[in-house]
């Protein structure tokens, strides 16, 4: 009998182990399924936000960011608020408990927003997606020292790409910001490659400060999503409402509001149309907002921003093909080289993926074998 019962939970623990074994394949396919939606949304998203604030703070006498970022988040607001009392879409009502535990990731997001927009101001967009590159190096390894993740060789190798393209990016776009300074006719004035290199310098400068703030935020929300149990309307209605004060308080505080100065930046022959493309980047915010929270909760933090970096081919194309940034052998090669590091960085986590899965199934252990 007792030789009848263990040959019966020997063969249950095998047809539950081949069970398992069998339903591993079909649960990754799911779970690769279900990323698909909110990566191309993010994409999506991501390329409109881009190119609508490129074209908003490349006026000439641009200077009140944080009015435009204010703007963007209350635009954000009213068109959430308005899609809820539709019925829609469902979030929590405000709670300031919720809003306290909340507060620094709405700040870290004005920030990277902020930041953002200044780069943007100064830099191409090409240069722009591909020195966003860093930001997934900072957020790998601060996985590491946060979440218990690991870089791979093959990983660390993705990532000496990363830093190579923004070297190619960096020397290019000072070749040609160089070549536009200085006239072809004569050696041009020392007042114009001073006024270049001091452009530079501030684009790059708010850029290392994006890529620091990016990988903070990120990081950061990944936790206190797990400990609010924020949906993904939720956070992105947190994170807009609050940023709100901050904005309008910086703005007030640090940006000239005097009559000269906004006639500089809302000129009255182009302020209806600059005003229409600021509430659509409001509206497009909704979406970065949303996807980012779907993005980091379906994917990983790290996934987020490699879906980021792969987005920058069409990123780059939307630049060249709106603002006329220039198509040089420099650009075009930075953007491949990015493009194979981000490549590169695909393959290396999916194998990652493929041997902690394998070991996970070779660590099953049949119940008969297991002690009381």
């Amino acid at each position: 009998m007792a030789s009848t019962s263990n040959n019966s939970t020997t063969k249950r623990d095998t047809a539950e182990l081949r069970r398992t074994m069998a339903a591993s394949p079909t649960s990754d396919n799911n779970v690769q399924l279900s990323a698909l939606p909110p990566i191309l949304c993010y994409c999506v998203a991501s390329i409109l936000m881009t190119v609508v604030n490129k074209f908003v703070v490349s006026g000439a006498n641009f200077s009140m960011n944080f009015l435009l970022l204010c703007i963007q988040s209350s635009v954000c607001i009213a068109c959430v608020t308005t899609v809820k009392q539709l019925g829609i879409i469902i979030f929590r009502p405000f709670d300031w408990q919720d809003a306290k535990t909340w507060f620094p990731i709405s700040f870290m997001l004005a920030m990277v927003i902020y930041t953002g927009s200044k780069s943007l101001q100064f830099l191409s967009i090409p240069v722009y997606t591909i020195f966003k590159n860093l930001t997934i190096i900072l957020i790998a390894y601060g996985e590491v020292l946060w979440f218990g993740g690991r870089v791979t060789g093959l990983t660390f190798v993705s990532f000496i790409f990363m830093v190579f393209s923004s070297v190619i990016a960096a020397w290019s776009d000072v070749s040609n910001a160089m070549n536009d300074a200085i006239p072809t006719a004569g050696m041009g004035s020392l007042h114009d490659v001073t006024d270049v290199v001091q452009k530079l310098n501030i684009g790059y400068f708010w850029m290392l400060v994006n890529c620091l703030t990016s990988a903070a935020y990120v990081l950061t929300m990944r936790k206190r999503i797990k400990v609010t149990g924020f949906s993904d309307w939720d956070s992105m209605f947190y994170s807009n409402l609050l940023s709100i004060p901050v904005l309008a308080l910086f703005s007030i505080v640090l940006e000239d509001w005097g009559t000269e100065n906004l006639n500089r930046n809302f000129p009255p022959e182009t302020r209806s149309f600059l005003l229409m493309a600021i509430a659509f980047s409001g509206a497009a915010a909704v979406g970065i907002s949303y996807t980012t929270a779907w993005c980091v909760r379906v994917t990983s933090s790290t996934t987020y921003s490699m879906v980021g970096a792969l987005n920058k081919l069409p990123v780059a194309a939307s630049g060249m093909l709106f603002f006329g940034d220039a198509v040089t052998f420099g650009s075009v090669s930075a953007i491949s080289v990015g493009f194979l590091a981000g490549l590169l960085y695909a393959v290396a986590k999916n194998n990652q993926k493929k041997a902690e899965s394998r070991m996970h199934s070779e660590t099953i252990i049949p119940l008969t074998n297991r002690k009381p």
